[in-house]
């Protein structure tokens, strides 16, 4: 072998003779099944061709693929796992020139044929597909970076290349994925087909351009489908966090772009399905690093909130066409519902991975969404708290436009309760920069110090007044809603206490006691028709408000004040109290109609004590009325498009060109029928008229046509007068009005050289 080498070495033109020879002779000693023969054959040409790498190797490559193919023909195990080993160390190989004609599609097919072996013996079968494996991952190496070589990304070889190493991947019955040590990769012998399949498919997705990513994992998809292993979802995320952590991070907006087209594709399949093409979503998405969901933002939402609503629309009408045909597939509830949540949960998962910006174009899109059913409606608010969770902004502008928190507000007097308790959710997240909820858990009175809160010293008060007046008042109206319970009246609670840590400033603390005891008036009168739940609730509402701020304010008397109160409702009247009201079984009284003395917090009072601390005496002594406006009719709708739709109608009402505005016609069935009937008669006439019109100037004579004419000109100049006698008034005349006969002024101007100026006037 020495020798041989030698030679080659020495005279490299010798080179393709002589892999010729030991071409043919490896060929006969297969045939005739000298399988020792073959082995010191094909050892002799690994040899050369490691030692080799003149300019003339390609032609003795030629005779060494020619005998790995043959070998990998063979129907023996050991010559097939034999060509491979010596088909890897060529991959291996960096050759100096390139190859024009060498083509490797029937290597990409046996490889690939080799990882589905199913021989009957276990630990050959495993060498075989390994063998297999490795012989793919030469492949690639050996052609992903020649750019002579037909492409190996072509979907022809990647529908081959991906399902088989997937076929590997899921052989394992380990659901966690993990890479293995540099110490296990290199001892191939110990390595299990997993191990290496999984290692080969990094390299595969690692070695990715921009342009190949989509070949690369459409087969994945294309294989999930195939062999219903979304359902599972367990290998379907295992798959994508290989792909998600081996792509380059740039390209990580392609996958989730492509498994979002999947999900649309899958409209009509079943929930289990698209639930486990979205739970791969939520995966993905967190993977993601920020950013990188793509310039199509927007798309992105609009697809999850588009199978949020098919989702709904399938719930209810039981069945994916709309019909109830035996042949229709029934509709599981329960997997609808499972898939909801889990869309509701991706939707937060890819606006964690948003700037506060875009999250904010994001909660305006979800917010305008076209309305739809109350379950839908539901959906989209349950979405918008987990666009909401955790939003950090240090500007209350950028958290809460004036453009959503109106309807925001808006559908915060809906008759639904749940609705109500979805929008005071989101609100408490948006307000909410520091984290104080969950010091405001439960309605209760504490003694906590003002240590506890962390305030907003430089605070712009929602950066807007408007801003702060608003939400009083929504706070005064959702109290009002007799379909309130214990969450309303706690969610309303916090976000009084929110008000007052994040806009800590004197005007906001007194604009919220003077909130406080308009509520306790409102609970007060048996005017509104409140239950006495309801009654009995904002009393305690109000109590433990009043006692907090009491303890942020740090005014004696005040405190003094609130204290005796809240001890004459322990022993009087302890179902105004929070602990009396805010549990599972209050005791409540049948009526509320002595309510007076000391268990009332008195204005006066608040007013004398923190008036000498130097608070606005004038703005305490003022009871708080909320001002009523058009859109508090909201309070009897029922749904956001009509709360939206509303709030433009309110808007537009209270624009400065309501007067030149005209009310709008009710249009019904009849209107649209009546339009097209007559729009129909109307072109009849119009024809007719024409007709009419071409006939005259064709037959009458000229001097007809010229008196019409004529006539319509004359018409015409006196109308033009008319017009110009209306709209350009004659300037006063200096020499007085005109009387005319009648004893009426005329209002003819005079033209100037007959006017008569006084002598002072002229110069």
């Amino acid at each position: 072998m020495e020798k041989l080498t030698f030679y080659a070495l020495s005279a490299p033109e010798k080179l393709d003779r002589i892999g010729a020879y030991l071409s043919e002779r490896l060929s006969r000693d297969v045939a005739r099944h000298r399988y020792g023969y073959v082995c010191i054959a094909m050892e002799a040409l690994d040899q050369l061709l490691m030692a080799c790498h003149c300019q003339s190797i390609n032609l003795f490559v030629e005779s060494f693929l020619k005998m790995v193919r043959k070998l990998l023909e063979s129907d023996k195990p050991s010559l097939q796992i034999l060509g491979t080993n010596s088909f890897v160390k060529f991959a291996n190989i960096e050759e100096d020139t390139p190859s024009y004609h060498r083509s490797y599609d029937f290597f990409v097919s046996r490889f690939s044929e080799m990882c589905h072996s199913s021989y009957e013996d276990p630990d050959i079968r495993t060498n075989i597909r390994m063998a297999g494996i490795r012989g793919l991952q030469g492949v690639v190496r050996k052609t992903v970076n020649d750019e002579l070589q037909a492409n190996i990304w072509d979907p022809q070889h990647m529908d081959k290349i991906v399902p088989s190493l997937l076929f590997n991947l899921q052989s394992s019955e380990r659901t966690e994925s993990r890479s293995p040590s540099p110490l296990q990769a290199s001892e191939k012998e110990k390595e299990s087909p997993v191990e290496l399949t999984e290692r080969c498919f990094r390299e595969l997705l690692g070695r990715a351009a921009y342009g190949n990513i989509k070949n690369a994992v459409t087969p994945v998809l294309m294989h999930l489908d195939n062999h219903c292993l979304w359902e599972g979802k367990t290998f379907a995320v295992r798959c994508f966090k290989i792909i998600m952590y081996s792509i380059q991070s740039q390209h990580s907006h392609l996958v989730i772009q492509q498994l979002l087209g999947h999900l649309d594709a899958n409209s009509k399949n079943s929930a289990t399905v698209r639930g486990g093409i979205v739970e791969v979503l939520l995966e993905a998405a967190a993977i993601a690093a920020s950013g990188s969901v793509g310039p199509t933002v927007l798309e992105v939402f609009n697809t999850l909130l588009r199978q949020l609503r098919l989702s709904v629309d399938y719930e209810l009408s039981g069945s994916y066409d709309g019909s109830t045909n035996i042949g229709t597939k029934i509709i599981k509830a329960h997997e609808e519902r499972q898939l909801q949540e889990a869309v509701i949960r991706t939707i937060g998962s890819f606006a964690n991975t948003l700037p506060t910006y875009q999250r904010s174009e994001v909660m305006l899109f979800i917010l305008g969404k076209p309305d739809g059913t109350r379950m839908i409606q539901i959906m989209l608010l349950k979405s918008l708290v987990q666009v909401t969770a955790d939003f950090e902004t240090t500007n209350m502008l950028t958290a809460l436009p004036s453009s959503f928190l109106e309807p925001m507000l808006s559908l915060s007097l809906t008759e639904d309760p749940e609705v109500r308790l979805l929008v005071l959710q989101i609100l408490l997240s948006l307000i909410d920069r520091r984290d104080n909820r969950s010091k405001f858990s439960d309605i209760g009175y504490r003694n906590e110090n003002e240590g506890l809160f962390k305030y907003n010293q430089t605070c712009v008060l929602l950066s807007s007044p408007f801003h702060g007046q608003r939400l009083y008042r929504h706070i005064y109206l959702g109290c009002k809603e007799q379909s309130s319970r214990r969450q309303h009246y706690q969610r309303l609670f916090t976000l009084l206490a929110l008000l007052s840590v994040e806009l800590a400033n004197e005007e906001v603390v007194v604009d919220l006691i003077r909130l406080s005891i308009a509520l306790q008036d409102l609970a007060l009168s048996t005017e509104e028709g409140l239950p006495v739940y309801n009654r009995c609730a904002v009393h305690a509402l109000v109590a433990a408000y009043l006692n907090l701020i009491c303890q942020l304010t740090t005014v004696p008397a005040f405190c003094q004040h609130i204290q005796e109160v809240i001890e004459a409702r322990q022993k009087e009247s302890p179902h105004l109290l929070p602990e009396g009201v805010f549990v599972d079984n209050p005791k409540l009284p049948s009526s509320l109609e002595k309510v007076e003395g000391d268990v009332l917090f008195l204005q006066s009072k608040i007013t004398e004590v923190l008036g000498g601390s130097g608070y606005n005496t004038e703005r305490l002594g003022t009871p708080y009325v909320p001002q009523y406006m058009d859109e508090d009719r909201l309070s009897k709708r029922k749904s956001i498009g009509e709360t939206i739709s509303l709030q433009v109608e309110v808007e537009s009402r209270n624009s400065p060109e309501k007067e030149a505005r005209t009310p709008a016609e009710e249009i019904t069935f009849e209107t649209l029928k009546n339009a097209i009937v007559d729009s129909v008669g109307m072109e009849e006439q119009e024809r007719e008229r024409r007709r009419l019109v071409v006939e005259k100037f064709q037959n009458a004579p000229f001097e007809e046509i010229a008196a019409h004419c004529g006539a319509r000109a004359t018409m015409l100049q006196s109308k033009l007068n008319q017009i110009f006698e209306i709209t350009i008034r004659p300037p006063p005349s200096p020499s007085g009005t005109i009387s005319s006969g009648y004893g009426q002024t005329q209002s003819r101007s005079i033209p100037i050289y007959e006017m008569k100026f006084p002598d002072l006037c002229v110069y």
